[in-house]
């Protein structure tokens, strides 16, 4: 029975939409992730300062990933499972909440469809088997983290730290590179952005990003090998620089407001992730 069914799963016409369906529902999770984790962080600091000052925690409900349930934030209405469908449940809502009628954000069900498809298209791309797997959760917990940093400039140790050894787990096997150039990914991966800001600080007395992009950079490094760290930092500070550069003339931002540099290394990873080796073949041989 087992034995069929991995078979049935390994073959190419089914691999990757079962493993998009996962990633809708997956996409349903994150929501609650890039939501919540931000908030339960900001509340153990708050209790740490507290027993600092020798004072009782701050008042506050307790909060995780799986308590309590999703509710809407409005009227505080407990979303029933019929209501938490990935994409479905908010189309036949007409993006309303169905107690309050309160606007719920599009970009819900658009995390749950960009989950689906980057899950399907890796499950495409590396077909049924290790290299699938290890790339699928890269791309759930970089899709996380982007929007965490985007909304909050956090990076959270309990995605990049479980992500970095998890990427040096999956190269004990030679996966999607031999570990000694995980390894060596990993350590260059976390200097190179730490002597970025060491020399950016010493120069303008100015911190230029967090410790959060150095622990990302390396989790990217152990993953993907240290071959495909000059790729991941040139096409993110592209990536970054074009972005900036056109939310500052639109005024839609002030230069003096930093901009979370997590989203374009996410970005500049998958693609060294699908295509890196790729490119930089085309690139030596251009050089040549």
């Amino acid at each position: 029975m087992e034995n069929s069914l991995l078979r049935a799963l390994a073959d190419p016409d089914v691999f990757p939409p079962a493993c998009g369906l996962l990633g809708l529902l997956v996409g349903s999770f994150l929501n609650v992730v890039i939501h919540r984790l931000p908030r339960m962080m900001e509340r153990e600091w708050q209790c740490q300062c507290a027993e600092l000052r020798g004072e009782e925690a701050p008042p506050g409900e307790a909060l995780s990933l799986v308590r309590p349930r999703s509710r809407c934030p409005a009227c505080g209405h407990a979303i029933s499972a019929l209501e938490n469908i990935p994409i479905i449940s908010w189309l036949a809502l007409r993006g309303k909440c169905s107690a309050c009628h309160t606007p719920i954000s599009a970009r819900y069900p658009l995390i749950e469809a960009l989950t689906g498809l980057l899950t399907t298209f890796a499950a495409a791309h590396f077909g049924f088997g290790w290299s699938a797997l290890g790339a699928i959760l890269l791309i759930w917990s970089l899709l996380a983290l982007s929007f965490i940093d985007f909304d909050t400039t956090y990076l959270p140790d309990a995605i990049t730290l479980p992500l970095l050894w998890c990427g040096l787990l999956f190269n004990l096997w030679n996966i999607h590179a031999n570990l000694f150039s995980a390894v060596v990914g990993a350590m260059a991966g976390y200097l190179a952005l730490w002597s970025v800001y060491w020399g950016f600080k010493l120069l303008t007395g100015k911190e230029g990003m967090g410790y959060g992009d150095f622990k990302l950079l390396a989790a990217l490094g152990a993953w993907l090998g240290w071959q495909m760290l000059p790729l991941i930092v040139l096409f993110s500070s592209v990536i970054g620089a074009a972005v900036g550069i056109f939310l500052i003339a639109l005024a839609k931002r002030g230069r003096e407001i930093p901009i979370p540099f997590g989203p374009y290394l996410a970005v500049a990873g998958l693609l060294a992730l699908f295509w890196g080796r790729e490119i930089t073949q085309r690139y030596l041989e251009f050089i040549s």
